[in-house]
């Protein structure tokens, strides 16, 4: 999993409450304690929005412009109106004009209203901050850990260059979306990752989705199983106790049981109906930013014991 952190952005998608923001954080994480200047970065309708991956991070908030929240890491909000403003100052020779432009009451409710302006918007910051250089040249951020909205709005993002493109093709709104559409179907420069629970509705809901995201051809890496619960017994010792079970009743622990056999249920069907490799992440009892930086030392961790990883280690 951790080969995505060669790429310039990581897209973590899924349904929400399957923990795909916790999964972002340990990314973040990973890729700076890897090296990377890492920018962490949610989608959000208002700058003034609550930041669930800066929280998993162990910051109090996220902001429109970067923040740095911890060593390699900064924490940004790419919301439509940043993305908007950035749009008009760099298309508009005067800043003076792009300023009095968004601060037009019709301008604003032009770009909310229109179709696909809002993930243009998110779009269009996202490549604004990943251009951005430091004085040696080298890129500001180094890689992009973006959280996307819940499915529906992940599909949106991705078809909005499509969209745009039959509306606008050309002039400076198309050749922007021209690039953010070169970016995000570059698998060499984007990766995705589908995040989803080890339950029977969870697992179809995120089957469907890398049917969507692949239709608009957006680079797909792998499907992560999150929260996978852990299996105490042996073949034979769970035989027994399905045998006290059938035997003496319903004893403590059948509804655990059941549960753990619902996780193996859909393990399965994600593994055989996937084309993509599947990653499961075991149910940890740490909370918050806790969990982010111990799913982060677990990536790391099977990373480097990676057989990849270790034939270089040979050479």
């Amino acid at each position: 999993m951790l080969s995505l952190l060669t790429r310039r952005v990581v897209l973590v998608t899924g349904k929400g409450g399957v923990g795909k923001t916790v999964l972002a954080a340990a990314l973040a994480r990973a890729a700076a304690w890897s090296g990377k200047r890492v920018l962490a970065a949610e989608v959000a309708s208002e700058g003034n929005t609550p930041s669930a991956l800066a929280e998993a991070l162990g910051a109090k908030a996220s902001a429109e412009e970067p923040v740095r929240i911890a060593p390699g890491i900064r924490s940004v909000l790419l919301t439509p109106s940043m993305g908007h403003r950035r749009f008009l100052q760099d298309t508009f020779p005067v800043r003076m004009v792009a300023d009095a432009a968004m601060r037009s009451t019709a301008i604003r409710r032009f770009l909310h209203a229109a179709p696909a302006f809002g993930e243009m918007g998110v779009l269009y910051r996202m490549l604004d901050l990943l251009r951005q250089k430091r004085s040696d040249g080298s890129f500001e951020h180094e890689i992009a850990v973006v959280d996307l909205p819940a499915t529906g709005h992940a599909l949106a993002i991705t078809q909005l260059p499509e969209v745009i493109l039959k509306i606008i093709p050309g002039g400076p709104i198309g050749r922007a979306v021209r690039e953010g559409l070169s970016l995000l179907t570059d698998p060499r420069s984007t990766g995705t990752l589908v995040v989803t629970l080890p339950e029977g509705l969870p697992v179809s809901e995120s089957l469907e989705l890398v049917e969507g995201l692949s239709r608009h051809k957006v680079p797909l890496s792998a499907m992560v199983a999150n929260r996978v619960p852990s299996d105490p017994f042996t073949a034979d010792e769970r035989a027994e106790v399905d045998s006290l079970n059938a035997a003496a009743g319903p004893l403590l622990g059948v509804r655990a049981l059941k549960r753990l056999d619902r996780a193996v249920s859909a393990l399965e069907r994600l593994q055989q109906s996937s084309r993509l490799p599947v990653f499961s992440v075991p149910e940890m009892p740490e909370r918050g930013p806790a969990l982010s930086e111990r799913l982060a030392q677990l990536l790391l961790a099977a990373y480097k014991s990676s057989p990849a990883q270790a034939g270089k280690a040979t050479r």
